[in-house]
This record gives C-alpha cells, structure tokens and sequence, in this order.
C-alpha cells in the first residue's frame, strides 16, 4: 500500500477546538495588515486534538486519519474556487501528501542578514529595484527579488536549508500576499507579524539537562486528493495557496494555517 492511502490509520481520533484562536490573526493591526496584503478573509487557522502519541515517521497515517475523521469533516474549513466562500471539505480524500518542513528556528535574527546585505537600510526601509515580473508576482524592491529570483546577485544569502525553514516560509508568504497585495515600503510589518504568527502555531519546550530552549512542534505541508484529483487546499496549484499542519505532540493538538491565492477583503 503506498504512502498516505488509506489502511490503517493508527486509530487516531480527533475533536474540534474551536475555542482556541489565534490572535495573530484576528488583532486590528493585523487585520489592517491581511487586508493591504490581499490576505484577509482567505488565511485562516484552526486547532484540533488528538488522542494517541504522534508518531512523526507515520504523519501519512495521521493525516489521512484527520481527513477520514467524523469531527474533522464537518469542521475543516476551506475557500470554495467559485464563490470565495469559506466550506467544508465535501468530498472523500484517497490520497494525501505531508512533506516535512524544518521548524528549528527560536530568533528573528535569522533575517538580520536582510539588513547586512542591503536589502533593508538601517531604517527599516526595503531597498527598490528596476520593476521586473516573477509569474504572477510583481517586483519591485529588492526584498522581493531575494525571495523569488533564483539568479539575482543576492538570492544565496539564504541557503536552501534556510528557505525551507517554517519561518522563512511564513515570512515569504506574507511579503508575497495575494492577488492584489500592496506591498510595504518597511521591513517590520512583515517580521512583526511572522514572529506573532509563529509563537501563536509553533510549541517549544526546555531541555531538562541543559535548560536550552528547543522547537516541540512537528510541521507539514500537506495536499490531500480525491478521486479527481487535488482537493485541498485548493484544486489549483499556487505558491501562495497552502496549508500547513503544526503538531504539537506533548499537548497532542494539531494547529493547521490555511491560505487560498486570491482578492482578499478590501472593506
């Protein structure tokens, strides 16, 4: 049976939290924020838990068994492509993708190099560039070039590893935005909220032996499909629609972000 099709699914069950939410999202600053980054009304994050150990070398039978569960069905929200409406799921998933992504960082001084770089001035204020285009992305500032254009002078400063990391890509993913993104003259709006964002999914514990503070938090992203095809999170593919899955395995809840690529609420 290949990976992340249904079979025994570890006889995990799961129960909706609906009480947990998730200010990182839901402040007025932030809301201002999601709304100028064409982001509000299409990024959500939900919590669930879960009763048994979570074992991270089985996360396909975990996930499977998230989509297969009776409290997860009626609950997981995601964006309909025609009216733009949150709803459930609505169809039988057969197969799911969980691709680990590393979570080890503790400090937003892995972006310092932003600044050391001159991609961001001392001020604060992100470096402009010739206008260029990056299908679908517009660019216009260096920051964005540093993230998108693989053969600019300055994409080496993060390492594929560092790219790959959940912060990074939470970063990225709010300096990109939507389909109607205005981007910000600064740097901090971006960092502010990816630090709230990342503190508000991502659990850490202290090593009893050394006192360090380390990541508890399992992530994935994860892509589940039906008898047609893709069905979440979206049927169609795009860099800015994902969901990913953030485990917390000592207090057994499951937080998941979403996001679907579009026109985010304007009012």
């Amino acid at each position: 049976m290949a990976a992340g099709e249904p079979g025994d699914l570890g006889g995990y069950y799961f129960r909706y939290l609906p009480q947990r939410t998730f200010q990182s999202l839901s402040t007025p600053e932030i809301t201002s924020r999601l709304r100028q980054w064409s982001m509000l009304g299409r990024i959500q994050a939900q919590a669930f838990g879960f009763d048994q150990n979570f074992q991270a070398h089985r996360k396909e039978d975990f996930v499977m068994a998230f989509f297969k569960d009776p409290n997860v069905i009626p609950n997981l929200k995601l964006l309909s492509e025609s009216a733009g409406q949150w709803i459930t799921l609505g169809t039988e998933v057969k197969k799911i993708e969980a691709v680990n992504v590393p979570c080890t960082q503790l400090s937003m001084s892995f972006f310092n190099r932003l600044y050391s770089e001159d991609i961001v001035r001392d001020c604060g204020h992100i470096v402009k560039c010739l206008d260029s285009f990056c299908d679908p992305f517009f660019i216009s500032d260096e920051l964005r070039k540093v993230l998108l254009v693989e053969d600019s002078e300055k994409y080496e400063i993060f390492s594929q590893p560092d790219r790959e990391e959940f912060l990074f890509c939470l970063f990225k993913h709010l300096c990109l935005g939507g389909a109607l993104c205005q981007y910000e003259d600064t740097l901090n709006p971006y960092l502010e909220t990816t630090k709230l964002l990342y503190k508000d999914l991502v659990s850490v514990r202290k090593i009893p032996q050394t006192k360090k503070i380390q990541i508890a938090s399992s992530v994935f992203k994860v892509t589940a499909y039906d008898s047609v095809g893709m069905c979440y999170p979206s049927t169609k593919s795009h860099e800015q629609t994902f969901s990913y899955f953030i485990v917390n395995p000592i207090r057994r809840h499951v937080h998941v972000l979403y996001h679907c690529y579009g026109v985010g609420e304007m009012t």
